[in-house]
């Protein structure tokens, strides 16, 4: 899905038959005509069970092949022209319309996730902690890119990425754990840990949380 070209999406085609404008639709597998490939992950068809085309299709098919079938118009992404493709019922490719909108999100999401990635190589020179916490805290995002910037968090030397952190919740237990490890460390190295009252960060050395109040060492 990803691979698609973006620029699909935002094509607008029109029936020659009706004048609707043609809804975007997942392609079959393969070509009814010659069990090929369409050339495309994605074609644009008239859905309109009011089209000409489609009314008249079905009596067209009755007498000429014997058989309950009817035609809707479809176009390929970047065809200037269509054809009258044969469907075998009125619910045909009504359940493979393409959320564009989700599309086009998940393909700005893993445009994002590219850019931090790269970003990974120089941001612990640069200072910059973005692209790791983007990484860290993004789901969708491959399990190694996930795991290298999660590896970069110590490095950072950046407290700010707690509270962040603390406050995702993760799916994948076995990189939770991973995080949590790291965030341990990064605690360490600057004599701080986490108040288990109230989860503020305060210094190791101390007695009495300076947020809640609370006796440190009671909660240990």
């Amino acid at each position: 899905m990803l691979n698609r070209d973006i620029a699909i999406y935002d094509e607008v085609h029109y029936c020659p038959h009706c004048k609707q404008q043609l809804t975007c639709c997942s392609a079959p597998p393969f070509h009814v005509g010659d069990g090929l490939g369409w050339g495309s992950e994605v074609l644009f068809i008239c859905l309109n069970d009011d089209c000409p085309l489609f009314i008249k299709g079905w009596q067209h098919i009755e007498q000429q092949f014997a058989h309950s079938s009817s035609y809707r118009y479809m176009l390929v992404p970047g065809e200037k022209t269509g054809t009258a493709m044969m469907v075998a019922s009125k619910d045909a490719f009504k359940g493979c319309v393409v959320d564009i909108e989700s599309i086009k999100m998940q393909s700005d999401r893993y445009a994002e996730e590219k850019k931090a990635l790269a970003q990974l190589e120089s941001c612990v020179a640069e200072g910059n902690l973005q692209p790791v916490l983007s990484l860290v805290i993004n789901e969708a995002a491959a399990i190694a890119g996930r795991e290298k910037a999660c590896d970069l968090i110590c490095e950072l030397n950046n407290l700010s990425c707690v509270d962040p952190i603390r406050n995702h919740v993760f799916s994948n237990e076995a990189f939770e754990n991973r995080v949590n490890l790291a965030i341990k460390k990064l605690l360490q190295q600057n004599y701080k840990i986490e108040c288990p009252y109230c989860a503020e960060i305060i210094k190791k050395q101390a007695k009495v949380c300076m947020h809640c109040g609370k006796d440190i060492k009671k909660g240990q």
